[in-house]
């Protein structure tokens, strides 16, 4: 078997991917104890598109390709996707951590992301049902419906923790939309430019949304930790990585990708519980493990079943090339 020319591992710049996003829960909810959250998320993703814009000036033709040239169609596509992976997502997102811990966060979006993701492949016939899978599937959504009900009504829930926690489910939808088009997102563009057009038309959306709050925040007073916070965020959680993810994406596919969201509650909740102080009730843990254990059972059986198979096929429009994911 011929070797690919990448040096690096996919799954290892995805596993990068997984811990920088993992720590951003705890790091944005820090961030959101002292801003808006609509600035919280300018400030993520306007810094991440700065910097984006930076290295495509400076490095562009190095990890570009040959070309380094991308014609509008093919910018439009990443463009069009941010508005659902970066504003739509981080819009409820920011939103939710503003009415809930991050370590709801840290559990519904990496963890329904995969479920989400497999049962469209499952409704649109891209992938083969399987009872174990259907299991899998069905023990998440239990796993969900009883985190949820942990949120409203056991002692370390309210209201106001479960309006949060619908916000990250919809984040999670938003981020199962945007793994899934990343096939497409990338036929015709390479990632670094992908992400780079995805961010910048994300961060104008939120800025848009964002506007009416700037004036009413005291950025003199700003505590100095919320700033290097606000940094890391941008450069390493946003800018990095997503430029990593799209990589894995292009390499392993959007299901084997979702996979690694897994690792996220891992990382989430050690950071939650260390730098926070946040906790949760019975209940919820209860919910978490459930949604854990079914969202595996069902995305694991899925990749492991398709070993006597063929391999699933993403066919990108334009380039004529495909993107393989191997089991």
């Amino acid at each position: 078997m011929t070797q690919t020319k990448t040096p690096t591992s996919p799954y290892l710049l995805l596993s990068i991917t997984m811990v920088l996003w993992g720590s951003a829960f705890s790091s944005s909810k820090a961030v959101v104890e002292h801003l808006p959250h609509s600035v919280a998320a300018l400030l993520r993703f306007g810094g991440a598109a700065l910097a984006l814009l930076a290295v495509v000036a400076l490095f562009g033709k190095r990890f570009g390709g040959a070309k380094g040239k991308v014609s509008p169609r093919a910018a439009a596509r990443p463009a069009l996707a941010g508005i659902v992976g970066v504003f739509a997502y981080n819009g409820f997102f920011f939103w939710g951590l503003s009415l809930a811990p991050s370590l709801d966060a840290g559990i519904l979006i990496p963890v329904m992301s995969p479920v989400l993701t497999s049962l469209f492949l499952l409704v649109t016939r891209r992938e083969r049902a399987s009872k174990v899978r259907l299991a899998g599937l069905g023990l998440g959504l239990a796993g969900a419906a009883i985190f949820f009900l942990g949120a409203g009504g056991s002692a370390h829930g309210s209201p106001t923790r479960l309006a949060g926690d619908v916000l990250f489910l919809l984040s999670a939808v938003c981020w199962a939309a945007y793994t899934l088009a990343g096939p497409r997102v990338l036929a015709g563009v390479d990632p670094l430019r992908a992400t780079t057009y995805a961010t910048c038309a994300g961060a104008l959306l939120l800025g848009v949304v964002a506007a009416p709050d700037l004036p009413d925040v005291d950025w003199s007073g700003l505590p100095p930790a919320v700033w290097l916070n606000a940094v890391y965020l941008a450069l390493g959680a946003a800018a990095v990585a997503n430029l990593l993810y799209y990589r894995g994406v292009a390499a392993v596919g959007p299901a084997s990708a979702s996979l690694m969201m897994f690792t996220v509650p891992v990382v989430n909740t050690v950071c939650g519980t260390l730098f926070l102080g946040e906790t949760f009730g019975p209940v919820q843990a209860v919910g978490a493990l459930v949604l854990l254990a079914g969202a595996v059972l069902a995305a694991l059986h899925g990749r492991l079943g398709r070993r006597k198979g063929t391999p699933f096929v993403a066919e990108e429009e334009g380039r004529g090339r495909r993107v393989v994911e191997r089991c």
